[in-house]
């Protein structure tokens, strides 16, 4: 019978085994010579990173779906704060379509730029050494999350970025902002304010990986709070065979 295994009950089940063994237990279990039924260290880390890569694959799943930004209020991209100004002097114009249409497109090119994150975030996982395994499992809540945010932003923002430039070419997204923008910067010659010009490309980039990384979070979250009951039937029937 194949078993659909979840990211949650899969890295619950790796953690659950090493943190409810007693201390002399869990010192046979890293050095893998424990007589008590247990995991050997290889056997510690391969779960771990077919967790994280499920988790991982998950993320990018929710993200990159149409309306992964624009209708998540947890990580939808807002108007840019430092153009803030312009959003209401536009909205005071009457200006109000061209506003929604300019973020909801920017929310699209994040979506367009998630699609690509797998590859990169499943070569880290690969690469993941067991001294970086099992620093995730002792770690605090994101542990997880700040390893792949470490060993990941910056190829994801050089993979993103032109991914996110494409997105606004394609829907003209600067044509959105444009009038905005001038309409603002027209009516600051009368009141003495500054003019904006904010990088729509690094704006929507970083706020696309910080809804990504977000995500890899809550589900980090949830496994780290599963209880022991929840996985133990998927233990027994996974790791069956290391008990034999």
């Amino acid at each position: 019978m194949h078993i659909r295994i979840t990211f949650s009950a899969l890295l619950s089940i790796v953690m659950i085994s090493i943190s409810s063994c007693d201390p002399s237990a869990m010192q046979g279990i890293l050095n893998g010579t424990s007589t008590t039924p247990s995991l050997t260290n290889a056997e510690v880390i391969e779960g771990l990173k077919s967790a994280l890569e499920i988790g991982a694959n998950q993320a990018v799943s929710t993200t990159s779906a149409l309306d992964g930004f624009w209708k998540n209020p947890t990580i939808r991209i807002p108007f840019p704060a430092e153009a803030e100004k312009v959003k209401s002097k536009a909205l005071q114009l009457g200006l109000n379509s061209q506003v929604q249409s300019f973020e909801q497109n920017m929310n699209r090119a994040a979506e367009r730029a998630a699609k690509e994150a797998t590859s990169v975030l499943l070569n880290a996982i690969k690469n993941m050494s067991i001294e970086d395994g099992f620093a995730i499992l002792k770690g605090d809540s994101i542990a997880a999350t700040t390893f792949l945010k470490q060993k990941t932003t910056a190829e994801l923002t050089q993979k993103f970025s032109p991914i996110v430039q494409k997105a606004i070419d394609d829907v003209s997204l600067t044509s959105y902002y444009e009038p905005l923008a001038t309409a603002y910067n027209t009516a600051t010659i009368l009141t003495g304010g500054k003019a904006v010009n904010p990088d729509l490309n690094a704006y929507i980039t970083e706020k696309a990986l910080q809804g990504l990384f977000h995500h890899i979070s809550l589900e980090e979250k949830k496994i780290r709070k599963d209880p022991a009951a929840r996985v133990t039937a998927i233990l027994q029937k996974v790791f069956g065979s290391v008990n034999k």
